[in-house]
This record gives structure tokens, C-alpha cells and sequence, in this order.
């Protein structure tokens, strides 16, 4: 069992930062890609980046690629999202995911075995 937790959400302004921490507990997650994903209303859970178990591996959602960056720490079982030039449209409650079942970097929510509870971004324009 891994439990997940995200912090780091909160409001910024349009072309602003933030930066997303996810903790997990519970079991080693070092031989586990870790990935991020974000929901809103309108959109079921999108895919946002994906890091592989030893971080020499990324991939990147068009929407965001070049604007955020995903990294991990093995020895503090944690990963992060940085988020840079944010945009309105980036508002959404982001998730962070573990997957033990898959090898590589996946990317569909159904590959994913722990979730988190999800931390609030909002854009403001």
C-alpha cells in the first residue's frame, strides 16, 4: 500500500509559479514511475507529466511541455511539479499518482495504482 499526498496548490496570477510536492509513504516508491495529472469540470483526468522510476525518463503533455517540469527524489520518496508562465486555462485540481504495474512512463489514468487527494491550482487573469 503507498499512500500519496500533494501540497503546494494555491492561487497565482497569470504568467506566475508554483511549485507541487507529492509525498509518498507507506512503501518504497523508487522503482515506480510517478505521474501527474489535473482535473476540472469540463475536462475528465488529464495527463499533465510523467516521470519514470530512475528520473532519466519524462514526457510532457503538449499543453504544458516546456512550461512545467517533473523531477523526483528517491531518497525522500517524493516528486514535484514545477510550474512556470501559468495560464488561466492551467486551473484545475492536480493529482499525483503512483503506478507499480507498469514499466516505463505511463500516461492513462488507468495505469495507475495510488492516488492522491488532490491539490487546488487556480490561475487568476
Amino acid at each position: 500500500q503507498v499512500h500519496v499526498t500533494e501540497s503546494g496548490g494555491g492561487l497565482v496570477q497569470a504568467g506566475g509559479s508554483l511549485r507541487l510536492s507529492c509525498a509518498a509513504s507507506g512503501r518504497d516508491f523508487s522503482p515506480y514511475a510517478v505521474g501527474w495529472f489535473r482535473h476540472t469540470p469540463e475536462k475528465d483526468r488529464e495527463f499533465v507529466a510523467v516521470i519514470n522510476w530512475s528520473g532519466d525518463n519524462t514526457i510532457y503533455a503538449d499543453s504544458v511541455k516546456g512550461r512545467f517540469t517533473i523531477s523526483r527524489d528517491n531518497a525522500k520518496n517524493r516528486s514535484y511539479l514545477q510550474m512556470n508562465s501559468l495560464k488561466v486555462e492551467d486551473t484545475a485540481v492536480y493529482y499525483c499518482a503512483v503506478s507499480i504495474g507498469i514499466i516505463g512512463s505511463p500516461q492513462y489514468p488507468g495505469e495507475y495504482n495510488y492516488w492522491g487527494q488532490g491539490t487546488q491550482v487556480t490561475v487568476s487573469s
